[in-house]
């Protein structure tokens, strides 16, 4: 027996125990015997029950630490270890019975699991509400559950050696290094009990029906059936999650209720624009962040203060606020920095008092002015839809009247577009705009580009301008392709013609091609090619989308 004060939990497992040697040394029927199953069942319910639990409490401290990671993350970030540690120890547990299964039952990986395992969901504790499959022994299934000569060797080593190399060696080690990681974890002492998973503790020792010692590995595994080996094993996996529950708990407690709750009020004001168009209005919304949306603020704001202080606030400017936000708005009618300030009154919930919190904020009324901005390059390509944004601060668009200096510009999607076909004086082109605004026509700016025509494309056949081609790839590829790299806009160019050439019986044989397409005479002699021989495509003349014709790199390709 065990040398140190057990729970009851303990106690009552060490009585089944006891009662499952009994009913050995009776040499009872298996059908008896099978009735000790029962309390193997009662284990893993409780597993399960553990895991449902552990899952639940990693949940609610993922939530925690999304709202507050700079506090919660430490502590997060240790109890993710703890359950990936205790996950892989567990892993190795149910490894283990399967081993012990198929000794017991001497057959294959394979027939074991297709005749005494089942699948089943239990919750991700990582991915709240998602479940995830897991393969679990139904132990009733096993025929050889009395069997205990060959389990015996598997755990202890051969009998006529005992050199402790047997599988009960490494899981002790396992346990000692994991509790002795859950006692770091909790902060508690290498003596402590509250931690389960004791095996060869110094203060601890293990006797057999004689009186003699033993250690904790031959007390547990000498000559005991399959039966209640799982068992054995399956308490251990209680004792782990029951270790992996208090540490995670331990952690999430030792997050104080103030790191992860919001504990401080501040007013923000959040304006829909700081810049405001003359003859506009100026509106933000101001609101006080972490309280709830049922709260009802009373907003005092003046216009022109820094402050807000007992001899100003009678001239302050109430607005009655819903939801927890209140929204302001003032009349831009004066150009140039405008400032307020203002009080936010509320009634705190934990003293049932009025508070009051203040802020204050500034911005600009500007006059009226333009913004156009091309959306891929810095200038206008000939030949090409130009897409750009034109837009002023505080006017829609329907408001927005643009023209060009010279080509088309048209309203495209919800942008604009701008379409040169032929080369402009100067290369340069001016977008101006004017608005209607309170029924005078004002011109809001206007913005210079250049005008150029859109680069050369890369000549190429299968995404090659140099280098060895198999054979096969060339005869498929069939054409040259222009590909216009690094270029943002989507156009194509057209080869009108090109020259094929090649060295046959040391001639120089070239051929003139209209198009862009190997004709069937280059093809066969592609076809008829040998290794190393090389074609040349030369002269190779290509039309652009502004109608001008571009002279495009030559390709050299060899044949592996």
């Amino acid at each position: 027996m065990a040398g140190y004060k057990e729970t009851p939990r303990q106690k009552m497992i060490s009585m089944m125990y006891l009662v499952l040697y009994t009913l050995l040394a009776l040499n009872v029927s298996k059908e008896v015997l099978e009735a000790f199953l029962v309390v193997n069942e009662s284990v893993e319910n409780t597993n399960e029950s553990l895991t449902d639990k552990i899952a639940g409490t990693v949940a609610e401290f993922k939530l925690q630490n999304d709202l507050n990671p700079d506090k919660v993350g430490p502590y997060w970030n240790k109890a993710q270890e703890v359950v990936n540690k205790a996950d892989n120890f567990v892993n190795y547990l149910d490894h283990l019975k399967f081993k012990l299964v198929m000794v017991a039952e001497q057959k294959d990986s394979l027939f074991v699991l297709q005749n005494y395992y089942f699948d089943s969901l239990v919750p991700d504790p990582f991915h709240g509400n998602k479940m995830v499959t897991k393969k679990f022994l139904n132990l009733r299934a096993v025929k050889n559950k009395d069997r205990y000569n060959d389990v015996t060797n598997y755990m202890l080593g051969n009998e006529t050696k005992r050199d402790h190399i047997g599988e009960a060696y490494i899981l002790s080690k396992k346990m000692h290094d994991f509790r002795h990681y859950i006692l770091g974890v909790m902060q508690l002492d290498s003596t402590s009990t509250k931690v389960g998973l004791l095996t060869n503790e110094p203060w601890m020792h293990y006797e057999n029906a004689d009186g003699l010692k033993q250690d904790w590995e031959t007390h547990n595994f000498y000559y005991t059936i399959l039966a209640a080996d799982i068992t054995i094993i399956n308490k251990i996996i209680s004792e782990t999650r029951i270790a992996e529950f208090d540490a995670v708990q331990f952690l999430f407690r030792a997050v104080n209720k103030k790191d992860y709750k919001f504990d401080h009020v501040e007013a923000k004001v959040i304006p829909k624009s700081t810049y405001v168009l003359q003859g506009g209005k100026y509106e933000a919304e101001v609101l006080v962040a972490a309280y709830d949306t049922k709260t009802k603020p009373i907003v005092k704001v003046l216009r022109g203060a820094d402050k807000i202080t007992d001899k100003n606030i009678q001239r302050a400017k109430n607005i009655q606020g819903e939801g927890g936000t209140a929204k302001i708005e003032f009349p831009a009618t004066t150009q140039g920095p405008q400032k307020y300030a203002g009080v936010i009154q509320l009634i705190d919930p934990a003293t049932n008092q009025k508070v009051s919190y203040e802020f204050k904020a500034d911005y600009i009324v500007a006059p009226p002015s333009l913004t156009v901005a091309p959306l891929k390059m810095n200038v206008f390509y000939i030949g090409v839809e130009n897409p750009v944004s034109i837009s002023s601060p505080g006017l829609a668009a329907s408001q927005i009247h643009p023209t060009i200096s010279a080509g088309q510009l048209y309203k495209k999607d919800k942008n604009y577009a701008v379409m040169i076909k032929n080369k402009v004086p100067g290369n340069k082109v001016t977008v101006s705009a004017t608005a209607n605004i309170d029924g005078r026509n004002v011109l809001l700016g206007k913005s210079e580009f250049r005008v150029k025509r859109v680069p050369d494309p890369i000549a190429e056949i299968a995404g090659q301008t140099n280098g060895k081609i198999d054979k096969n790839t060339l005869l498929a590829a069939g054409a040259i392709i222009p590909n216009m790299k690094d270029f943002e806009f989507d156009l194509y160019f057209t080869v009108t013609s090109y020259t094929f050439a090649t060295i046959m019986n040391g001639d120089w044989i070239p051929k003139n091609v209209t198009g862009n397409r190997f004709t069937p005479e280059v093809l066969k002699i592609i076809r008829n090619s040998k290794r190393k021989q090389k074609f040349f495509f030369e002269n190779i003349q290509a039309k652009g989308p502004d109608g001008s014709i571009r002279s495009l790199n030559p390709i050299s390709l060899e044949i592996k």
